[in-house]
């Protein structure tokens, strides 16, 4: 008993704290969470590799989700199918994370970060029906040639893998959705990353082996595991109760320019100007996307309210589910990488 009246007041004081920071503080604080972790990790790269980190990022997270979300052991299988959602869910996160860490070995944070953006945004636009969608296609297009020969020379293998990144990535959003809508809370994610983590660990293993239990390789990743999964997914989660989607997804479209500034700082990482060009024209692609979409809702609704059907709230008064840090459902149809967003954990 009274370590459940800890832990409840140490909740209410969390809550407390968190309440008292701007909701525009909490989605970036977020986003710096993700891109520090992903800039912090390498530090142990010599000892254990980017397969190291990995998997021990993956178990760390996902042991400290199972112990917020207590999975029940019965808990995928309340509905059909969904041990095969939480399966594929759990291939994806262990092949994003994998592609993701190792790229950063062999191209800038901000390049890969950049890439893999365009994963979510792909699939904001693949459910489009509109020439004025076309805009931000063409200037994350722009941008994307922009960082690939605007000066720093890419290595062909680090691209390679950050697309792999952004097409695992957008693979794990649309099987998130449906095993959202399969298992309750974040009962799923903790059980898919935990699954991430044991599919990660031949891969870690055998590259890291003993090197695994060095306690300074546990403390860097014990960081990148807080930073990059817990901070961010309980920030946004509170900031989703406050603020608009509209105003979350310009926020989160900084993330590549964050992830560039990150890897500058910690990595000494250096872009040419032509390929800072690059990273901002995909993040305005993806504000443009975002009020293009939201556009595009309020054209929906006004039609139906002219049809004699209820318009619904206002897009800008509802806030959004997170499904960038809490994928507890996804929009559809897709129409801004705020819907397409996914977890970094």
């Amino acid at each position: 008993m009274r370590a459940g009246m800890k832990q409840g007041s140490t909740t209410r004081a969390y809550t407390a704290a968190v309440g008292k920071i701007p909701a525009p503080g909490l989605v970036l604080g977020g986003v710096c969470g993700i891109q520090f972790g992903a800039a912090f990790a390498p530090r142990v790269y010599p000892q254990v590799g980017a397969a190291g980190v990995v998997f021990l990022r993956l178990l760390i997270a996902g042991v400290l989700l199972c112990l917020v979300w207590r999975p029940r052991r019965q808990a995928p299988g309340t509905a059909r199918g969904a041990w095969r959602v939480v399966l594929g869910a759990g291939v994806l996160l262990a092949g994003h994370h994998l592609a993701f860490y190792e790229a950063v070995r062999h191209i800038p944070l901000g390049a890969v970060a950049t890439i893999e953006f365009l994963g979510p945004f792909a699939i904001a636009l693949a459910g489009s029906r509109r020439a004025a969608d076309l805009l931000p296609a063409c200037l994350a297009a722009g941008g994307v040639l922009l960082l690939g020969g605007g000066g720093v020379p890419l290595a062909p293998g680090g691209l390679a893998l950050a697309a792999v990144a952004a097409c695992c990535w957008a693979g794990y959003i649309l099987v998130s959705s449906r095993m959202a809508q399969r298992v309750s809370g974040g009962q799923g994610l903790a059980v898919a990353v935990l699954l991430a983590a044991l599919l990660s660990a031949p891969y870690g293993i055998a590259r890291a082996r003993s090197a695994l239990l060095d306690p300074h390789v546990l403390w860097v990743a014990a960081v990148v595991a807080v930073a990059s999964s817990v901070l961010p997914y309980s920030l946004n989660l509170e900031a989703l109760r406050r603020i608009p989607p509209r105003v979350f997804g310009v926020l989160t479209s900084l993330e590549p320019a964050v992830g560039a500034l990150f890897g500058l700082l910690i990595l000494g990482q250096r872009l040419a100007w032509p390929q800072w060009l690059g990273i901002a024209a995909v993040a305005c692609a993806s504000v443009a996307a975002t009020f293009l979409g939201v556009g595009e809702r309020r054209g929906a609704k006004r039609e139906r309210a002219a049809d004699g059907h209820p318009a619904g709230p206002a897009d800008d008064a509802t806030p959004a589910p997170d499904t960038h840090n809490n994928p507890t459902s996804l929009p559809a149809p897709l129409t801004s990488p705020l819907d397409a967003s996914g977890p970094h954990l």
